[in-house]
């Protein structure tokens, strides 16, 4: 095979790849468990999770779960990463019960209990949708929301955050943009421009001018560190990084240990405090 003909296979199959993409991408960038697959029988974890319905603007009914904690000092309002369901967050929902949190986490459409099927513009409108719906439950404040946003939730929880206020947003194991993470698949293929869903967070964020608290795993093995800290230069203040040494993508709150809950509760402590000294 002569080098012309061996170029002209490697296109031709660029070409296939880039079509192929096109046609399923967002079979290959969502990741949804459907109920019933996951955990769905929180009180048996000691989790008082009360199940929420809602719908998105576009009519798409959503599901979600409100966890309420006695005298809580703040509300969390959760968008959760791309693979599985709100129901495989229940460990890590347990561990947060120190931090006197109302925790409202939500399931993307086509996750979990929820309708549909995952899209980056569906997506921002079940966020929006669960935006309006937390402020509805009781005890429930802006002056008290923060936004958490884990992985791909954390493009949502941007986007939330350009559009609605909140008290303080909090990042983990997040990245820029779609562009940058294929990369990191096909590093020697670049598809960036191929790619509609453009998850762009990294042209957002340096507008967003609430409390910002990003953290991330040293040796995340999907999301790689050097794009959390990309993401994290290029935000506005007032903001600050925590680095969870050793942790990968999905472990943080396993590895990080006591400093990664103590990063968590002086962030919310000293935005609500900052925020009261304000007036």
């Amino acid at each position: 095979m002569t080098w012309t003909q061996s170029a002209g296979l490697l296109v031709f199959f660029v070409l296939v790849y880039v079509g192929f993409l096109l046609l399923f991408e967002n079979k290959i960038i969502f990741h949804p468990s459907r109920y019933p697959e996951g955990y769905w029988n929180p009180a048996s974890t000691g989790v008082p999770a009360q199940d929420v319905y809602f719908m998105a603007e576009d009519g798409v009914k959503l599901h979600g779960w409100f966890i309420p904690a006695p005298n809580a000092v703040a509300t969390w309002l959760w968008f959760h990463g791309n693979a599985g369901n709100l129901s495989h967050r229940l460990d890590n929902i347990q561990r947060l019960k120190p931090l006197n949190l109302n925790i409202f986490i939500f399931d993307y459409r086509g996750y979990g209990r929820s309708e549909g099927e995952p899209d980056e513009q569906g997506i921002y409108k079940d966020s929006k949708a669960a935006y309006k719906k937390v402020l509805e439950m009781d005890t429930v404040s802006v002056d008290s929301l923060f936004f958490f946003g884990r992985s791909l939730g954390g493009i949502c929880a941007v986007e939330t955050a350009m559009n609605y206020p909140a008290r303080g947003l909090i990042l983990e194991s997040a990245f820029t943009n779609s562009a940058d993470m294929s990369k990191q698949v096909l590093p020697f293929i670049p598809l960036g421009w191929a790619i509609r869903s453009k998850l762009n967070a990294i042209e957002k964020i340096p507008h967003l001018k609430l409390p910002k608290l990003f953290l991330h795993g040293t040796r995340d093995e999907i999301v790689p560190y050097a794009l959390g800290r990309k993401l994290f230069e290029q935000a506005g203040d007032p903001k600050s990084f925590y680095p969870i040494e050793g942790a990968g993508h999905n472990d943080t709150y396993i590895l990080g240990g006591a400093g990664y809950y103590e990063a968590l509760g002086r962030f919310i402590t000293e935005t609500l405090t900052n925020s009261n000294n304000r007036g």
